[in-house]
Parts: structure tokens; C-alpha cells; sequence
């Protein structure tokens, strides 16, 4: 029978490796965004930088100058619906009342149909407003599409008459490994494993002493194989084998 001091000793053993261990493998793989200066938010496996200008100025950009405000990165680019709902609801918090963002789509003539400037993919995600659609009306080289944070939903605009307020840029998140474990953390994990061996070694040899009939060694007992006779019923036989000899 297992005793109560036995169990607390591997609970112990148990909650010291779950601690070691979760600081051995916290930090293996981070996310991070670019630090180059700028408020970048991480949201899924993208980073988001919402472009404003002074206090309660909201400035406006064309396509073009949108694309150069990013700096080398994408504009804003939603291919799910939670990516819109992200940025719908984040804007409040950089611009005051509804406004109108560049989406990094261009409108691809030899197929009819918008792709990401990103990776050059078609729209597998689309939350077009009504009227709007792959099909446009606007010349083809000047398509571009903007996202109403009011309502969450897609218009086909002009790139180059179109004075769109929002500009957000987007790149994506970068996985680094953490650096290997420290000589001084695994001389700690040694140690740590050493004390517990320790622990349960003295509280083992105080429950001996305390209970000196629960002994190892008298857990063992020796039980005769199935069906053998006993040393009196031995002699009985050879006994009357005798008898029998004339």
C-alpha cells in the first residue's frame, strides 16, 4: 500500500518536472514583427501598421502614394473573414469616425479577376458591397478596391481619383527560435532532480523506521508450488511405504 508520504513525494517530483520543463521549452518559436520603428500589431501570422497622421488630423492618400507610404511592404491585404472583422473594430482605436482603406488588390485583365499583390492569388475571401464585384465598370488600369470600416464591406473605386483616408500595411510575422538552454539552467535541472531523489530517499527511510513490520523484506513470502505436499504429509507416505515392504 502506497503511503500518503509517498504520494506527496512524486506530486513533488511531478510539479518540480512540469516546472523545469516549461521553462526549458517556453519561447522555443516567437512571432515577432518588423521593429523598424513603427507600431506594428500582430494578428494571426500577419503584422499590421496602421498609418495616421497628427491628432485629429486624418490625412488621405492616393493608390500610388498609399503603396509608398508601406515603405517595401504590402498594402492591406484580408483573406478571411476574421482579418476583416480585425480590421474593422481596430480602426476606431487610430482613426475617429468611419473611413475608407486601400486594399493591395490589382485588377488582373487577362482572367477578369482581382488578385493580392501580395502572392498574386485570386479572391478566396470577398465581401463585396452591393454592386460591387470582379466585374467593374472603371477602366481596368485604373481598378482599384477600397474596405468601408463602416460597414465592413468592398467598393470598386478609381486609383487615381479616389482620395482614400486609411492606409494600413502589412507584412508577415517573423518565427524565431530562442536561443539554446544555459549551462547554469541545466546544472539547475540536475540539481533539481538530485534533491528530489534525496527527499524521497530520507522520507522512504523515516517511514521504515516508523513502521518497522512494512519492511521490503517481508513482502516477500515463499508459497510452495500448486499442489505440493507438505513436509508431515511427506513423512506419512514414506511411513506407510515402509510398512508395505514385507
Amino acid at each position: 500500500m502506497v503511503s500518503c508520504r509517498d504520494c506527496h513525494s512524486y506530486a513533488l517530483f511531478n510539479v518540480v518536472l512540469f516546472f523545469l520543463n516549461s521553462h526549458l521549452t517556453r519561447g522555443q518559436d516567437n512571432a515577432d514583427c518588423p521593429a523598424d520603428g513603427r507600431t506594428w500589431l500582430p494578428f494571426g501570422v500577419n503584422c499590421y501598421h496602421f498609418v495616421h497622421g497628427a491628432e485629429d488630423v486624418t490625412k488621405t492618400y492616393a493608390f500610388d502614394a498609399a503603396k509608398l507610404m508601406c515603405g517595401g511592404y504590402d498594402l492591406l491585404t484580408v483573406k478571411s473573414a476574421q482579418e476583416n472583422d480585425y480590421i474593422v473594430n481596430y480602426s476606431p482605436n487610430v482613426w475617429k469616425g468611419n473611413v475608407n482603406i486601400w486594399l493591395g488588390l490589382h485588377y488582373d485583365s487577362d482572367d477578369d479577376v482581382f488578385r493580392w499583390n501580395d502572392d498574386d492569388s485570386v479572391l478566396l475571401y470577398k465581401k463585396w458591397e452591393a454592386g460591387g464585384s470582379d466585374d467593374t465598370d472603371l477602366p481596368l488600369m485604373d481598378t482599384c478596391v477600397a474596405l468601408h470600416t463602416s460597414t465592413g464591406k468592398w467598393e470598386n473605386i478609381s486609383c487615381s481619383n479616389e482620395l482614400e483616408n486609411g492606409v494600413v500595411c502589412q507584412t508577415k510575422t517573423v518565427w524565431t527560435s530562442s536561443p539554446k538552454s544555459s549551462p547554469l539552467l541545466s546544472a539547475l535541472v540536475i540539481v533539481s532532480v538530485v534533491l528530489i531523489l534525496v527527499v524521497s530517499a530520507v522520507v522512504w527511510f523515516l517511514q521504515q523506521r516508523n513502521n518497522p513490520g512494512s519492511s521490503v523484506l517481508n513482502l516477500i513470502e515463499y508459497h510452495p508450488p500448486f499442489g505440493s505436499p507438505s513436509s508431515d504429509q511427506t513423512c506419512l507416505v514414506e511411513a506407510e511405504e515402509m510398512e508395505e515392504i514385507p
